[in-house]
């Protein structure tokens, strides 16, 4: 167990926040919720596909079983270290005991910016699909707003707005919404994948259909520089969100045991899923430029769109599943809204708690025992950062997803190098230790590390992302999927700058040094 720590007069053992509130099953969900897996793989599977300079095509689901194993090997530093410490601010308070306080403060601000730019993806497509969900019932004219920027913005932060209120009001209803938007997402990404594989199998799919071969899952013949590097940051991304689980462990029932589970059974569950959609949507679609093809540009923004009208069919049957498949995006999204807020609030309540940021973000509401500032903050923020992410360009947007892999791998890869060095004097006390607190925490760093080294390096490239009228997206001339994931971390080196010259407390190790709970955690 951790002990309490103490910084001046505020206990830091106890946040405030609703102790026990969640069991297994309910951090399991909020940790797939997370992750909104329908919207996911709409918006990713064309990227991951592409791959690269170099076409992945059929390799796909081999990417994205690839990008599973340095997910599972983060979930266990994730594991290993909340049963040492079950902090709420997870990377931040983990690598600060570890490295000291300028690389926890980095790590904190690794899932804050990462969570709230891809707000504005999330509320984007949450927007636009709220338009297509009721233009469904016969309203063509509302449908066609889906188009229009200024609905959609206007909707986008509406959601934001209404998932913001929800986390306010408490956890316990946060998690009662994620059980039914959860449960209808996941039934109807079975059903899709179902009735693909049903036709491709049967022989009544398409002629360019493909029937599903063992090899697919081998994507060791493709170029890892050119083609896995920054095909699986795209994957990395439809992983991603497991760690909310984590986030909310002071709110759970056995804080240091229930979230890592949670962590480790949200990544299995993921890869299940994601291998099944993956293929069937490769079978019955194939990997052709044109068409319902799942590399053709003007399907990466949504593949399920491009390939449901196609897979159901016309009529009235055709018409109503494929209103069920645009509403478990809208609702994967929405619910992705909702789940991504609850780890940025409890990031900044613990960075708060410990004078890493502002007090005032260490609030808890006295009825609701939620953080009051942390999430009022989280969704001004991130309605901010939408807005101007829109007045650039709506087509940057698009180039959110891989400068969100770039956050993801710096801090997840962070966390894993912190739990071997955090462990590093008792590794040897066992193999299960060496192992599961060693090197399966530094095989997974090292692996997002290269991925973020040589995924940078072609995001980078001004032609990498174009728009629909083939004008690159840049700025300053630079592929804007790389100048948004490393600015966005470089900004939060000069916030930390500010707040260092302002309350140095932190910084010299008062509030959370690394010699409180080291011992202690090393002899478990």
């Amino acid at each position: 167990m951790a002990s309490t720590v103490h910084s001046g007069t505020k206990d830091v053992g106890s946040k405030g926040l609703k102790g026990s509130a969640l069991g297994l099953v309910s951090s399991v969900v909020v940790g797939v919720a997370s992750t909104a897996p329908a919207y996911s793989l709409a918006a990713s599977l064309g990227f991951i596909v592409v791959g690269g300079t170099i076409f992945a095509g059929v390799k796909a689901p081999g990417i994205v079983l690839l990008a599973f194993i340095p997910m599972y090997l983060i979930a266990v530093a994730y594991q290993e270290l909340n049963k040492a410490e079950p902090d709420c601010g997870t990377t931040f308070t983990w690598a600060s005991r570890a490295f000291g306080p300028v690389t926890g403060w980095m790590g904190g601000w690794g899932i804050v910016i990462a969570d709230i730019v891809v707000m504005a993806n999330l509320a984007q497509i949450a927007g636009a699909y709220s338009f297509i969900f009721v233009g469904g019932f016969g309203l063509p004219e509302v449908a066609a707003l889906a188009g229009n920027v200024v609905a959609t913005t206007i909707a986008g932060l509406a959601w934001i707005a209404i998932m913001t209120w929800i986390c306010y009001r408490g956890i316990e209803l946060t998690a009662h919404v994620q059980y039914v938007l959860l449960s209808f997402e996941i039934a109807i990404l079975i059903f899709f994948a179902g009735f693909a594989l049903v036709k491709v199998y049967s022989g009544t799919a398409e002629p360019y259909s493909l029937i599903p071969q063992l090899d697919w899952f081998n994507p060791f013949t493709l170029d890892f520089g050119e083609t896995i590097a920054p095909a699986m940051l795209t994957a990395i991304f439809i992983y991603w969100g497991w760690d909310t689980a984590v986030s909310v462990n002071e709110e759970t029932k056995n804080p240091d045991k229930t979230p890592g589970r949670a962590a480790i059974i949200s990544t299995v569950l993921l890869l299940a899923t994601y291998a099944i959609v993956t293929v069937a949507a490769v079978a019955f679609a194939g990997v052709g430029e044109s068409g319902i093809g799942l590399a053709n540009p003007e399907n990466s923004a949504d593949v399920f769109s491009a390939i449901g009208p196609t897979l159901f069919g016309e009529g009235p049957v055709g018409s109503i599943l494929m209103t069920l498949l645009g509403f478990s995006i809208l609702t994967s999204a929405s619910a992705s809204t909702q789940t991504t807020i609850l780890p940025t609030a409890r990031t900044t309540l613990s960075m708060a708690v410990y004078k890493a940021i502002p007090d005032k973000f260490a609030r808890i509401h006295p009825k609701f025992l939620t953080p009051t500032w942390s999430t009022i903050g989280m969704g001004l923020a991130s309605a901010f950062f939408y807005l101007v992410f829109t007045l650039i360009s709506p087509a940057l947007l698009l180039a959110l997803i891989g400068s969100i892999g770039l956050m993801i791998a710096f801090y997840y890869g962070l966390t894993g190098l912190a739990c071997a060095w955090f462990y590093r004097k008792t590794l040897t006390s066992s193999f299960r230790n060496l192992v599961m607190r060693g090197l399966f925490p530094l095989a997974g760093s090292l692996m997002l590390a290269a991925v973020f080294v040589y995924g940078l390096a072609n995001f980078a490239q001004p032609d990498w992302l174009q728009d629909a009228e083939g004008n690159n997206v840049t700025i300053f001339g630079i592929g804007a999927e790389a100048v948004v994931g490393v600015g966005g971390l470089l900004i939060g080196a000069v916030l930390m700058g500010i707040w260092w010259i302002r309350n140095p407390e932190f910084f010299r190790g008062h509030t959370l040094p690394r010699s409180v709970d080291e011992n202690e955690a090393r002899r478990q």
